[in-house]
């Protein structure tokens, strides 16, 4: 006998007695997440079909229905007409339904010779390489518009730190440079990454193949893959892939937390050393004369989301037996939100540091506060000939001096100075200014402003 079950759409029903109750429906069902796979299971099906039509297992009418009913489907999702049904579980079935309401028995022939496990394994796949195509176009946007601060500032001078303490005196472009840098590390981790996300799980079926005469090689090369995952079982049941990037994703938003605090930070009336556009903050709803760097604040706060999210992957991942099992659905939420996090991220912080007004002055004026210059005065007299150890004593004390009196280093006197070493001359002033100190760090990777152009120069290169 035929029961009321056994009539729906399910794929599997046929097997089963009774129907899934409506609870186990919407906790197992994830059409109205992986919905947004929609365009890259069309893709992978019409690879897929044209394979098939190639290899003669379907013929070529029913290719051609399969096309355009593709692209009608396409159309409807694209205009919002398109119906997706809980029942029907997810996004590969809503689809196939619907293909088949509009071509027939062609729409049943498709999934000849796959599974949905190879199925979803591509179309994430293809959606985690499309991803990775546009956070790679971001961070170049991003770092361009941070390699534009830091030319303006190439010979700005701001205190560097070390332990949150004043340390050195450098120029605010060398500052921005180091972020360029870790975003740059960034780009190279995520081109790396592409390599392995790059490769067809398609072919490999449920797990272990298909019985039909398939040419995987073929459906890799019209979906533009460098290769098939050459395990059957580790193609359906692998999302390593899917790990490393939010790995790296994860990397990316540490640096723009980073990068956050310092903003936060330096916006500080306290501290003053810039401005942040009023696009990106907002104000209180009791203190009117409040400016809050919100967007600096947020992303800081989302990088702890983006790290959770890696940690649920490989939590998910841990446990898992071979070949494909449920626990996979799992995967998609936490790499889409990762995608919207980073990409939304990457945008707003390339225009906000093209709205990032300096405060040369106040940094300056820090710079000064802190005996920056001491490591040049030691510098100086080792190289007058006094060993460094030497030199470092005579200046901790000519630093302590100058404690008790609130007076710089370049504020005192030749003869005070003297008193600390003999060694001392004429030209010891050059080296104590802030610019003298800036600028006698001219070589690679040093803060001299010649070295930040150059440095400059070289990123811009490589971003072109």
């Amino acid at each position: 006998m035929t029961s009321q079950f056994s009539k729906k759409a399910e794929a599997w029903s046929a097997r089963f007695s009774e129907p899934v109750s409506d609870l186990v429906k919407r906790y197992t069902a994830s059409v109205f997440f992986d919905k947004r796979l929609a365009s890259f299971d069309i893709q992978g099906s019409l690879a897929h079909a044209e394979m098939l039509a190639f290899k003669e297992i379907i013929n070529a009418q029913d290719h051609a229905d399969i096309v355009r009913g593709m692209a009608q489907i396409s159309a409807e999702i694209d205009s919002g007409k398109f119906e997706w049904l809980l029942d029907l579980e997810d996004v590969h079935l809503n689809i196939e339904k619907r293909l088949t309401e509009l071509v027939g028995d062609a729409g049943k022939r498709l999934h000849t010779g796959r599974s949905r496990n190879d199925q979803v394994a591509t179309d994430i796949r293809l959606y985690v390489r499309s991803s990775i195509d546009i956070i790679l176009d971001l961070l170049n946007g991003f770092r361009s518009a941070l390699v534009d601060l830091a030319e303006q500032h190439s010979a700005t001078i701001m205190p560097g730190f070390t332990h949150m303490q004043v340390a050195q005196p450098i120029t605010f472009g060398h500052h921005i440079l180091a972020y360029v840098e870790m975003f740059g590390r960034d780009a190279e981790r995520m081109a790396d990454c592409r390599k392995r996300v790059n490769r067809l799980p398609l072919g490999a079926a449920a797990l272990a193949g298909t019985t039909f005469p398939i040419d995987r090689l073929r459906v890799a090369k019209t979906l533009g893959f460098d290769d098939v995952c050459h395990n059957s079982l580790d193609a359906v049941s692998d999302r390593d892939f899917a790990i490393e990037f939010c790995a790296a994703a994860a990397l990316i938003m540490t640096h723009v937390s980073r990068m956050s605090e310092e903003l936060v930070i330096w916006m500080s009336p306290r501290i003053g050393f810039i401005d942040i556009a009023d696009r990106f903050c907002t104000g209180s709803s009791i203190m009117p004369q409040k400016k809050n760097p919100d967007v600096p604040e947020l992303a800081r706060g989302k990088t702890g989301r983006v790290n959770g999210h890696l940690i649920a992957l490989l939590t998910l991942m841990k446990g898992q037996p071979l070949a494909y099992n449920k626990d996979n659905q799992e995967d998609k939420e936490p790499l889409f939100d990762t995608v919207d996090t980073i990409t939304d991220t990457l945008r707003i912080f390339a225009d906000m540091a093209g709205g990032i007004t300096v405060k040369p002055e106040a940094m300056r004026a820090a710079a000064l506060q802190g005996y920056a210059t001491a490591t040049d005065l030691a510098d100086y007299l080792v190289k007058k000939g006094l060993p460094f150890r030497d030199a470092h004593e005579a200046v901790a004390l000519a630093v302590r001096t100058c404690v008790d009196r609130g007076c710089d280093l370049s504020d005192m006197h030749l003869e005070d100075l003297q008193k600390f070493s003999p060694l001392v001359a004429d030209d010891v002033f050059d080296v104590l200014t802030l610019e003298g100190s800036v600028a006698a760090r001219n070589h690679i990777g040093g803060t001299a402003p010649e070295q930040v152009r150059l440095a400059i120069a070289r990123v811009r290169q490589s971003l072109s």
